[in-house]
């Protein structure tokens, strides 16, 4: 069962900067026939949380919806057999996806960050139904190949939904692991003690002076952890669970047990220096299903994959020991920085530097191991809730859980916290069980899904309007005497990024950018680069293949690069440029 279904109506779609009277499931009329009022030609609702097979109904719906836009694909199974497909978006009408310089999307790595495949699914209907009114969101199909993968963990994903559990918990995979290296695996995951579906919290009062914590005066919800001058008669103990081994302990042996965003090439670390990481790079089925895809398009030009929570734009490096090219610094540091105009109270990071060490992570493999603009999103920012950050008193730990209650108790009518009510552990004895539930916290209340959602997809489409969009000057061509001609021309980038980032440059990642020049009756006798392009004569020449020059480096973004060759004969001549992550393009001339 969907616990998050039918909560609240559904929205209107204001983060649109559209008023909607009425939706329904088919459009009957265009825009202008309906009076200026927007109708999707597929009606989502944006205000819940889907299961995994609910997601791909809804990419199968918008397939039928739009058949020359979308192909599915599958790229293998999870470890329980749950389907992994990939959305193929773009207008297969103006080329093969294979053509085109391309962005990968993706959420739910950790199988409790649920938003993030609701996002992936909100970006194709977005631009799907804006094709023929927004002139930006048909470029981006036109142009563009957009491949989408809603969950990359399907079974974290279903077993947050169906389970019991916290806003925290799932999010591993359901490969078996023997967290407490006892022999057994998975054997001793939190138990639901009250049978109410939801995994919280365990307190019990014990006598003054015996216990860590005092009651808040103001709400008997709250405990206060005491001061060195203070007596306390509250113990936490944890979250709802038994020792189900006998080992002693409690809840440390659940299902799964390891993070499948520690488990990618770039910097794997083993286990006993990166937590999670499995057995080796691609150890599980998920992320070896998502690698071979990814290496197999090297036309992927951009990545965003989503997680929850915190409001953040992650980039790479995950260890302070790596190091990032300025160029590509710059790039990343003009999409963060939109980034953070788009999405309020969202900071654009560095993920070692500003949150932690990560060693295998996704977004770092992407970018460090094939070169790929890759941004990790964070969704949802606590601020949000009140949309404006709050001052802390009394401690962040008690502050944090005062505002979060009053948001409970003013906006949701109390629907997201449980209250304290006894239970007998065998155990503990007499204990009280309360608490949020898990669609508090790490995900954006109901009500509040569609504008996350749609400014992140917008993040994504502003990240691929600026992949490199390079065109061709017309070749000047200069007669140098006794039947020696200087063929030059001017590649031209006005986007963000460059056709081929430094990383891929100076590591030899994929295939260097081509500039080649051929013609009937034309004999190329050198070529090459030309850094000043008032000194023609100062180019650079290459001693292998003179006609076709690789350009390592690219084109940079919002930058031009010069090329020149010197050539014989006469006729017709052909420049073409080709790229891995930008499209191609070529320019006639005549000698």
């Amino acid at each position: 069962m969907n616990p998050f279904k039918n909560k609240l109506p559904r929205l209107v779609l204001s983060c649109l900067g559209l008023t909607v009277a009425t939706l329904s499931t088919t459009a009957t009329a265009s825009a202008q026939e309906a009076g200026g009022r927007w109708e999707p030609k597929v009606e989502i609702p944006w205000n819940r949380y889907y299961t995994h097979a609910e997601l791909q109904a809804h990419m199968e719906t918008l397939q039928k919806a739009y058949p020359e836009f979308i192909e599915i694909v599958s790229i293998g199974e999870s470890f329980e057999g749950r389907p992994m497909r990939v959305m193929i978006l773009t207008n297969r009408a103006t080329g093969a996806h294979e053509d085109k310089a391309g962005m990968w999307v993706d959420g739910n790595v950790h199988g409790n960050e649920v938003q993030g495949g609701e996002a992936a699914i909100y970006l194709a209907w977005w631009l799907l139904e804006h094709y023929d009114d927004n002139p930006r969101a048909k470029k981006l199909l036109d142009q563009r190949v957009f491949y989408i993968l809603p969950s990359q963990n399907p079974d974290g994903r279903d077993h947050w939904f169906n389970k019991a559990n916290t806003g925290s918990s799932s999010r591993t995979g359901t490969t078996p692991t023997d967290n407490d290296r006892d022999g057994l695996f998975d054997e001793d995951d939190y138990d639901d003690l009250d049978g109410d579906g939801e995994i919280l919290s365990m307190r019990k009062k014990v006598e003054m002076g015996h216990g860590t914590h005092r009651m808040d005066p103001d709400d008997h919800r709250i405990l206060i952890p005491i001061n060195a001058d203070q007596e306390g008669d509250w113990i936490m103990l944890g979250r709802e669970g038994i020792d189900n081994d006998g080992d002693g302990r409690t809840n440390e042996d659940g299902l799964g047990g390891y993070d499948m965003n520690r488990n990618w090439p770039s910097d794997w670390q083993p286990h006993h220096i990166q937590g999670g990481a499995g057995d080796y790079p691609f150890s599980y089925p998920e992320t070896a299903n998502v690698g071979k895809f990814i290496i197999n398009r090297p036309n992927i030009a951009a990545v965003q994959s989503f997680h929850n929570t915190g409001g953040m734009l992650l980039r790479g490096p995950g260890d302070a020991s790596v190091r990032y090219p300025r160029s590509d610094i710059r790039t990343y540091d003009a999409l963060g920085e939109e980034g953070e105009l788009m999405l309020p109270f969202y900071r654009y990071m560095i993920i070692h530097s500003d949150l932690y060490t990560v060693h295998g992570g996704f977004v770092n493999w992407t970018y460090e191991g094939l070169g790929i603009f890759s941004f990790t999103n964070e969704l949802w920012a606590s601020p949000q809730y009140w949309g404006k950050q709050r001052d802390s008193t009394g401690g962040y730990w008690t502050s944090n859980q005062r505002q979060q209650l009053e948001f409970n108790d003013s906006v949701n009518l109390g629907e997201l916290y449980v209250d304290w009510h006894p239970f007998d552990h065998p155990l503990y004895g007499e204990i009280e069980i309360g608490g949020f539930k898990r669609q508090h916290g790490r995900v954006a209340p109901s009500f509040m899904i569609e504008e996350m959602i749609h400014r992140n997809a917008m993040f994504c489409a502003r990240h691929a309007e600026e992949i490199a969009e390079v065109s061709m000057e017309e070749p000047e061509v200069e007669d140098l005497g006794k039947g020696l001609y200087r063929v030059s021309v001017d590649l031209i980038n006005p986007k963000v990024m460059p056709s081929r980032s430094a990383m891929a440059g100076q590591n030899a990642i994929g295939t260097p950018d081509i500039v080649e020049l051929s013609g009937d009756g034309i004999q190329v006798l050198a070529g090459g680069l030309v850094r000043d392009r008032f000194r023609p004569e100062r180019m650079t020449p290459v001693t292998l293949e003179p006609a076709r020059l690789r350009l390592e480096n690219g084109v940079p973004g919002q930058g031009r690069v010069t090329v020149s060759w010197l050539v014989t004969g006469s006729g017709d001549f052909m420049i073409r440029y080709s790229a891995e992550k930008c499209d191609s393009t070529e320019k006639p001339g005549i000698l």
